[in-house]
């Protein structure tokens, strides 16, 4: 995607919003993403697609996983953006019920060591 109005609408649409607001705080996996989101595979795939081809994410594999981050801002509009979902965070209801089901899904990842 090439204009900003194109890199600022993959951010338009909630679960795409939901995605990023998790990745500012660290690089996650698929089954991560589902389990905070409470989403199938597929969709959390197709709106991780879309984030890539926006510039928004980036993924690294590491064996049979792929860890995805959010990219450095190349933009300064995006560097703002980001900026103020990492301020909007913790008053917004959603994402406060998005990092329970996080939290949860990690702790209990740990704890049988998987991934």
């Amino acid at each position: 995607m090439e204009t900003l109005a194109d890199h600022l609408k993959a951010l338009s649409d909630p679960t795409r919003l939901r995605i990023t607001r998790l990745l500012c705080h660290g690089e996650l996996c698929i089954c991560d993403l589902m389990a905070a989101l409470d989403m199938p595979q597929s969709t959390i795939s197709r709106h991780i697609s879309y984030l890539k081809k926006s510039g928004w994410v980036r993924g690294r594999r590491s064996k049979k996983w792929v860890y995805y981050s959010l990219t450095e801002p190349e933009h300064p509009v995006q560097a703002k953006v980001l900026a103020t979902l990492r301020e909007a965070l913790p008053a917004m209801q959603e994402s406060r019920g998005d990092y329970a089901r996080l939290r949860r899904h990690l702790t209990a990842k740990l704890a049988s060591r998987c991934g």
